[in-house]
């Protein structure tokens, strides 16, 4: 059964990484419904968020193809309710009472204004953006530009700080804890699917 993904790809900043990346979206045959990509919070790593709609086969075989590129640091997968999503639209409508009417009974910012339009921003889900946009149609909308989703976990720390974290500290051991640390992990994690693993105990090896 189809439903809503949110992807998180950590990476560092590369040149065609995200062509990379798009291209195992398409050689799948999945639309990408959203994407957006920005500085994450730790320095020198990126962060795509991307929304589709598919099957959880298939987002479990996205994952780990995403994650075999060498730029790649960790993938995460979740479902709406997991996450914390907004979007930003803005809407140029041409100016007049009733536009200024709706815009306060939305409860919208507005900037831009000048004589003949005024350009209304709306933050919120995308139903909620669509929706203030049928509202506004039949008083002339110009332009109607809507960004991707962004999104947060709602759980209290980012899974790529603990992956990190396993990561040096399975480093640091010696190498007969390591591979013992490796195994038990392993196999507490064997039957969850990737995406599910809040930490993946070195699942791709990095030089």
């Amino acid at each position: 059964m189809e439903q809503e993904y949110i992807i998180t790809v950590f990476s560092e900043n590369k040149v065609g990484l995200l062509s990379q990346i798009t291209t195992v979206f398409t050689c799948r045959n999945v639309n990408i419904e959203s994407l957006t990509t920005s500085e994450s919070a730790l320095t020198g790593i990126h962060k795509f968020t991307i929304v589709v709609r598919t099957g959880p086969d298939r987002v479990d075989k996205l994952v780990r193809q995403v994650e075999k590129k060498i730029d790649v640091l960790k993938v995460f997968v979740y479902t709406s309710d997991e996450v914390v999503q907004q979007e930003i639209a803005l809407y140029k409508v041409t100016r007049s009472r009733n536009v200024e009417t709706t815009r306060q009974g939305a409860q919208c910012p507005h900037s831009g204004d000048r004589r003949d339009y005024i350009v209304v921003e709306k933050t919120g889900h995308k139903a909620e953006t669509q929706a203030l946009f049928r509202l506004l149609q039949p008083f002339g909308v110009q332009q109607f530009v809507r960004s991707g989703t962004v999104a947060i976990i709602k759980s209290r720390r980012e899974l790529l700080n603990e992956y990190l974290e396993e990561i040096d500290r399975l480093r640091a051991e010696p190498m007969t804890k390591k591979k013992d640390s490796f195994f038990r992990t392993f196999k507490t994690q064997k039957s969850r699917k990737p995406w599910q693993r809040s930490i993946s105990a070195e699942s791709k090896r990095r030089s």
